[in-house]
């Protein structure tokens, strides 16, 4: 009987550990006469150092060095090598490298002592003068001075407009021309940024930092300061959430190999949480949307227009324009991208970039069309959908968005909604009901995967990947044990080292389909040598036999027509004198069949909330999400990892905004007490539900991954819910109290 692990809810694997603290963090690890670095903060936006004094904090007994842009050393500054997996276009920022200010709470110095608390009272001593030159933080006051199309950056393929939108909207029956407004939001994971370089006597580094990509951190390391790979290793068994944060090597990093290498000693470097905004966030965003239709309905013409923000240094490129042609059938679409270079840190991708932004504006827009049109959303939605992707004229792969839309709409009760605004209400409480569609690419990329079968029965499969709590160490376990024959307890997987095999950085929602897949064939591998041993055995029934005649299942190999005709995986090694078995496996994607298809999950999210117009104060009290993920893997992950979705976009929707003070060009809601997230009081009943089709040209496992979709529309669905409980369209985020409140007229 075959074993069967994929597609199974299996319990995390790695749970028992990180519950009983068994799993440790970056900067939880330790040595003997490990040094502590603080790093302090500029107090401007844009200028220059003047002059900065460190003399106060190095006559403290116990501070063995401060390091400032005055006596940092010449680095490998090359200007290719030292960009990472995830640069954007542009000149990467270089920690301690000048007297320029580029944004407010730059890294200007670190201090190195023998304890944390006296690298932080030391850092408080450090005196900086600054040349203050005038900044410009704000998008709004700034459209005027954006870059544009292929001036953007060399060979930068603008967004591509298909047909003739000017011409369909002048001619169109129905009009609409709307704004959307999309505010900061900084990823905040529990687990702050930190990393640790133990300096060895051989000159050797090893590195534990938080991040999504280890071979990204050990590539960083090595271009900028000029250090072998091969004297470097890079690791980060446990990350306590990322949602990108983690994806670029952050300056904290470059801080402690600097010291390290510097003193020649081990260091640790850990940010305080107000510096974790200091680094990148979801940038803020204006969009403009325009869409001509049929009084029927049929959507003729849409003009998609975003403004976003990115750094004087860098350009930041996301796709938050490129998403009606997946969605609709529509035959002329204006897709229009522009940045502009503000004073501040680059944006970085935060789960679903651009996706989360463009959704957003699009699937509002969707809604006010349907009451123009005086259509119900869904039903709107269905007259406009799309069997191939409008935009890259291909197929799909795979979707069952439609079906989507049929079993969300039928558990939600969508049927039983009063379209009219304001109709479902008791006393001071008015209900509303919104939903929105939501679409993310299904990418895979190229991976490496290795494993070791040994005789004892136990398999290990290792890959370079990063588990960031998403249960990566749980499906690659699964799908080895599944491949193999083996039962779960005999499988281990190691992740997280840079001495494993290639794996890009973890994010994109392509984990799964890559370095599953990899871990996939390398299993087959092992068991195709499994086989051969096993046809060498003295009077062996599997002589000749390929890997279609077989079944691998219960450590054993059986006739697939005859499963009565087996052998033990342990009778096989001992008869062939075998201790191990070691492979490994290169994955590279199959361009040539998977660009003939639009690769995509899909969505359907339906809301309900609660509005008391008296007090403006907003309730989500259910939602039901509809998924199309391909195969789903563990449907216990998966579900957390909707789940998870869901929550961010409860949180996007009514309560992230970071606030930046222009006067200071500084964020300054930059802790958790300032910073708002949903918390479990806010939580609504969530129903989670996978429409699932395999598809196997993303991945010959059939996922497509669910990283990334469970957030996509849900803001929206929950903005178009507002607009339905109190009949007042709110066209920024976040949804904000007084936006909701009734309106009064003040007597004297």
């Amino acid at each position: 009987m075959a074993t069967n692990f994929i597609g199974t809810p299996e319990n995390r694997v790695d749970g028992r550990d990180k519950v009983t603290g068994n799993a440790k963090y970056t900067a939880e690890f330790h040595k003997e006469g490990l040094l502590h670095g603080v790093v302090v903060s500029s107090a401007i936006a844009k200028g220059r150092i003047k002059n900065i004094d460190t003399a106060a904090a190095l006559q403290l007994n116990g501070v063995v060095e401060v390091f400032t842009h005055e006596n940092t050393p010449s680095l490998a500054w090359l200007d290719l090598s030292y960009k990472d997996m995830d640069s954007p276009p542009g000149d990467p920022f270089r920690p301690l490298h000048s007297d320029k200010i580029q944004f407010n709470m730059q890294p200007v110095a670190l201090v190195v002592a023998e304890t944390l608390e006296l690298a932080k009272y030391a850092s408080t001593l450090i005196e900086v003068e600054y040349e203050v030159e005038k900044h410009r933080t704000s998008l709004a006051d700034n459209l005027d001075d954006s870059i544009k199309g292929k001036g953007i950056r060399a060979g930068f393929t603008p967004p591509k407009s298909i047909g003739n939108f000017k011409e369909a909207y002048e001619s169109a029956g129905v009009k609409l021309e709307v704004e959307y407004f999309h505010g900061a939001e900084h990823h905040n994971p529990m687990e702050m940024h930190a990393s640790i370089v133990f300096y060895e006597e051989d000159g050797n580094l090893t590195i534990y930092d938080k991040t999504q990509g280890v071979l990204n951190s050990r590539h960083y390391v090595s271009m900028v300061f000029g250090v072998s790979k091969k004297k470097i290793r890079v690791l980060s068994p446990f990350v306590g959430g990322a949602f990108g944060s983690a994806l670029r090597p952050q300056y904290q990093l470059f801080m402690a190999t600097l010291a390290a290498l510097q003193l020649k000693r081990s260091v640790k470097v850990e940010l305080t949480r107000p510096q974790m905004f200091s680094f990148g966030h979801r940038p803020i965003t204006i969009q403009k949307l325009k869409f001509g239709a049929s009084p029927e309905g049929k959507i003729e013409a849409i003009s998609h227009q975003a403004y976003s923000e990115t750094s004087t240094f860098e350009k930041y490129l996301e796709n938050i324009v490129n998403w009606a042609g997946k969605l609709y059938d529509c035959e002329n679409v204006e897709q229009i991208y522009e940045l502009v270079r503000l004073d501040v840190y680059t944006p970085l991708d935060m789960r679903a970039p651009g996706g989360a932004t463009g959704i957003y504006a699009l699937e509002s827009a969707i809604d006010e069309l349907s009451y123009k049109l005086n259509i119900d959303p869904l039903e709107l939605r269905l007259k406009n959908y799309t069997e191939e992707d409008k935009g890259e004229s291909k197929p799909f792969s795979s979707r069952t968005l439609r079906e989507c839309f049929k079993q969300g709409a039928e558990r939600f009760g969508w049927k039983n909604r009063n379209p009219e605004p304001r109709s479902m209400q008791e006393g001071h409480q008015l209900t509303g009901w919104g939903m929105s569609a939501g679409v993310w690419d299904a990418m895979q990329m190229p991976a490496r995967a290795k494993a070791e079968f040994k005789a004892d029965g136990t398999l290990t499969v290792g890959s370079a990947t990063a588990d960031i709590g998403t249960g990566t160490y749980t499906i690659m376990t699964q799908i080895a044990a599944e491949t193999l024959g083996l039962p779960l307890e005999k499988v281990s997987a190691k992740l997280g080292d840079s001495k494993l095999p290639f794996a890009f950085i973890e994010g994109g929602s392509s984990t799964a389909a890559s370095v599953g897949s990899a871990v996939e064939k390398v299993c087959k591998k092992i068991a195709k040598k499994l086989l051969k041993e096993a046809g060498k055995m003295e009077d062996s029934p599997f002589k000749g036999a390929g890997l279609e005649d077989v079944i691998f299942a219960d450590e054993k190999i059986s006739d697939k027509n005859d499963p009565s005709v087996n052998v033990h995986f342990s009778e096989i090694m001992r008869a062939r004198d075998l201790q191990e078995i070691k492979k490994k496996y290169f994955l590279l994607p199959n361009m040539l069949k998977q660009n003939k298809y639009s690769r995509a999950t899909h969505s359907a999210v339906f809301a309900e909330v609660k509005v008391d117009e008296d007090l403006g104060t907003i309730k989500v009290t259910r939602i039901v999400s509809a998924i199309d993920g391909g195969r789903i893997l563990n449907p216990k992950t998966a579900h957390s990892q909707i789940l998870g979705g869901v929550v961010w976009g409860i949180s996007m929707a009514l309560h992230e905004d970071t606030f930046m003070d222009h006067n200071f060009g500084r964020f300054i809601t930059h802790d958790l007490a300032s910073y708002h997230v949903s918390v479990n009081a806010d939580m609504p009943d969530i129903d989670i539900l996978f429409v699932e089709e395999p598809d196997t040209v993303v991945s010959s496992l059939g996922a497509k991954g669910v990283g990334e979709i469970g957030l996509l529309g849900v803001a929206a669905a929950i903005n178009n819910a507002v607009y339905h409980a109190t009949g007042k369209r709110i066209r920024s985020l976040p949804i904000r109290l007084d936006n909701a409140m009734k309106e009064r007229t003040i007597k004297n």
